[in-house]
């Protein structure tokens, strides 16, 4: 096909995501490579989110290419009920990476289905109705994960399903309490949320289930003490805590998994992108072995056609034999100074630039109209100007391919980038944010 055929083709038969469809005009991709895309008339482009901060390895690689092949070989479906090598081979290598608590994994397709099966998982355990999520979050757009979700995504969803409650999550940045340090601000959230647990009643709670690191809401990284907080509270009411690890794991933020940073102990623990990485769709939950151990002898109302797809799994093993064997996590924590070092001075040179947040290859820049009263670029939960899409336009002529959300331009590429590509594709920001300044702003 040609180029406006590859367009026409989509934007006829296809109904794109989280868009208004007409107007819609997609960059037909023919080849990728690495952390590149190229489309049909030869024009590269870096891909500086990781598609949707899912394909951590990068385009081509090998190891699961050729695992993909391998097991289509043997067989490329059989169902959950019977035993697969790479289901079983693949759960043990989760296991063996995640706490000491964890007992088994159970598979799903993607990171919305993970949280549902999460929750309804913590429901039978417990025998509670009640989930509590942040209003700064995102945990998938389906009936169960989009009740979950907390910002806007949430709203074609109501009215809800009762029994999930929001809090508010410590966003430090925007935060109008001065506190003294982060720990201080921690105790306070924690507090309140104690505080909410208590009204609507400690023994109706059956979850509080959190991103670990607030994702394509920002960025928002937890003071000092806030998650062990909340595992403590957790433990003083038998809650279960469930870490939404969907976007920050597998490496993104320097550790296998975003709450290994902060030194916690999580009851569940969902995933999906970064344990294939995209090339076969898998998703899961692991749970405690004090769940696992109940489900011994108590019926797990759970089940889904493709639970531990076989190509899928297979892709999995391939993958995090990958990042073992090409040490991704030091790498990780190696570039990712360079990474930090190319925020912090947009942060100084640009007056659009309100924050800048990074852990690992896991970062957002805020934009602003001012830097003093903090005001957002645009408003939280409408860009009626299609301002933070204009710009992310601006970049993307550049070749520099990520996306926004809220008042926020998400940096989150593939963790295989070096440190080179990293200073190479900041300085198109940096272009950006130089018009920005200049035409927005003045």
């Amino acid at each position: 096909m040609t180029s406006e055929e590859i367009k026409n083709t989509q934007t006829g038969y296809v109904l794109q995501s989280w868009s208004k469809q007409r107007g819609l005009n997609p960059i037909p991709i023919v080849k990728a490579e690495g952390i590149y895309m190229w489309d049909t008339e030869g024009i590269r482009y870096s891909d500086m989110s990781a598609q949707l901060v899912n394909l951590n390895v990068g385009h081509g690689n090998r190891y699961i290419i050729d695992a993909i092949k391998e097991q289509a070989e043997q067989y490329c479906y059989i169902s959950p009920s019977y035993a697969s090598e790479p289901r079983g081979e693949l759960a043990k290598m989760l296991i063996e990476r995640l706490p000491d608590n964890m007992g088994k994994i159970f598979f799903t397709n993607g990171g919305a289905d993970a949280n549902e099966n999460a929750v309804k998982m913590a429901r039978m355990y417990t025998g509670r109705n009640k989930v509590f999520s942040r209003y700064r979050s995102y945990h998938g757009s389906t009936f169960g994960a989009g009740n979950l979700t907390g910002e806007p995504r949430r709203y074609p969803l109501e009215p809800g399903i009762p029994g999930f409650v929001k809090f508010f999550d410590p966003y430090l940045y925007r935060e109008t309490i001065p506190f003294e340090s982060e720990e201080a601000a921690a105790e306070y959230y924690v507090s309140k949320l104690r505080e909410q647990i208590c009204y609507e009643g400690a023994n109706s709670v059956a979850a509080i289930v959190l991103e670990t690191i607030t994702g394509s809401n920002g960025i928002i990284i937890p003071p000092k003490g806030y998650l062990k907080g909340i595992r403590q509270i957790c433990d003083d009411y038998g809650i279960m805590l469930i870490c939404d690890e969907v976007m920050a794991g597998f490496g993104r933020t320097g550790k296998m998994f975003a709450f290994e940073n902060f030194d916690i102990k999580p009851d569940m623990v969902t995933f999906a992108k970064g344990v294939t990485c995209g090339y076969v769709q898998l998703g899961g939950v692991a749970v405690s072995k004090d769940i696992a151990d109940y489900f011994n002898d108590n019926f797990l109302s759970c089940g889904l056609t493709y639970s531990g797809h076989p190509l899928a799994c297979a892709a999995g093993i391939a993958c995090l034999k990958f990042y073992d064997d090409e040490k991704i996590l030091d790498h990780v924590n190696e570039v990712s100074k360079v990474l930090g070092e190319e925020l912090e001075a947009l942060k100084e040179k640009h007056p659009s630039v309100g924050d800048v947040r990074y852990i690992g290859l896991f970062s957002a820049v805020e934009l602003v109209k001012d830097k003093e009263t903090k005001e957002a670029l645009v408003p939280y939960g409408g860009d009626s100007k299609g301002i933070m899409k204009s710009i992310i336009g601006r970049l993307s002529k550049k070749g520099f391919m990520t996306y926004s959300h809220e008042n926020m331009i998400l940096i989150a590429p593939p963790l295989i980038i070096t440190s080179e590509q990293i200073r190479e594709e900041l300085k198109k920001v940096d272009e950006v944010l130089s018009e920005v300044d200049k035409e927005i702003l003045e």
